[in-house]
């Protein structure tokens, strides 16, 4: 089992500390969220399943690659990702670059953990149809995958036109994960992309989602890697039962605050084994 760190359930102030001690650790990544802008109208901004605001217009958010990008800089060997990042909401030139960089800067250890979004404030902020934010996605990451493998691109779509260019240089071969648990978003991750991030799960309540989504995944001969934020472990004992679901990464909060985060990450290695990989 692979254990990765969700930088965005604590402080900014502490990020940077925290992703050097879980490369010190051996913790086999780390994880930023991302928000292009909160509106202050909060009436889009109701999150899934609640019907209250998922969002704080006041929250400092920042560019995701960019700041991975110096995380990158003092730190050796732990992955770089982000859960999840709206590549639609810019032009594939834009965001393909990003992750490029990122790649190109930290040897190879970048992530694209990418979504089409729940929060259509931004999208409505940035003169996008939120309604077309699912088939927008998905033809960017096609536009991107081309960007990143072949010597000259043309494209005419949907969405994104243009005629030949090229994209150098080209990134050691950045993984793409599907977020989200709508049937949109398995197919996403089944059929265009290298993996899925499922939302924070207990064993129990991943179980359909996992089924719904091995059925996308019938007859698929390429890699596959199954990601899931799990905040309630019981123990080092459950391990196995989540590797028996084919999950093969668990993004873990082992702390409650920020000023108890470095301790609980600490504690969190010794006892799961993760020390000294």
């Amino acid at each position: 089992m692979r254990f990765g760190v969700p930088l965005g359930l604590v402080h900014p102030g502490i990020w940077r500390d925290l992703a050097v001690e879980a490369d010190r650790l051996g913790f086999e990544s780390v994880w930023m969220p991302e928000h292009l802008v909160f509106a202050t109208d909060l009436s889009t901004a109701a999150y899934p399943g609640t019907g209250r605001p998922g969002i704080v217009p006041s929250t400092p958010l920042f560019d995701a690659p960019a700041h991975l990008c110096a995380l990158a800089a003092v730190t050796e060997r732990i992955r770089l990702g982000t859960a999840v990042y709206l590549f639609a909401l810019r032009h594939p030139f834009v965001a393909a670059r990003a992750f490029a960089t990122l790649d190109h800067v930290s040897g190879g250890r970048a992530i694209a953990g990418v979504g089409a979004g729940w929060y259509a404030g931004e999208w409505r902020a940035a003169g996008i149809d939120f309604a077309s934010r699912g088939r927008r996605l998905d033809e960017a990451i096609d536009v991107t995958r081309r960007l990143w493998t072949e010597d000259v691109v043309e494209y005419h779509g949907e969405f994104f036109d243009f005629g030949e260019v090229a994209f150098e240089p080209k990134p050691r071969g950045i993984p793409i994960l599907a977020g989200g648990e709508s049937p949109a978003a398995l197919r996403r991750a089944a059929t265009r992309c290298d993996g899925w991030i499922g939302m924070p799960h207990t064993l129990e309540s991943v179980r359909p989602l996992l089924d719904r989504l091995r059925r996308r995944l019938a007859g698929r001969d390429r890699p596959f890697e199954i990601t899931v934020h799990a905040y309630e472990l019981a123990g080092p004992e459950e391990v196995g039962a989540w590797a028996a679901l084919g999950v093969d990464r668990l993004i873990v909060r082992p702390w409650t605050r920020t000023g108890e985060a470095l301790g609980a990450l600490r504690r969190f290695a010794g006892e799961y084994g993760i020390e000294g990989r």
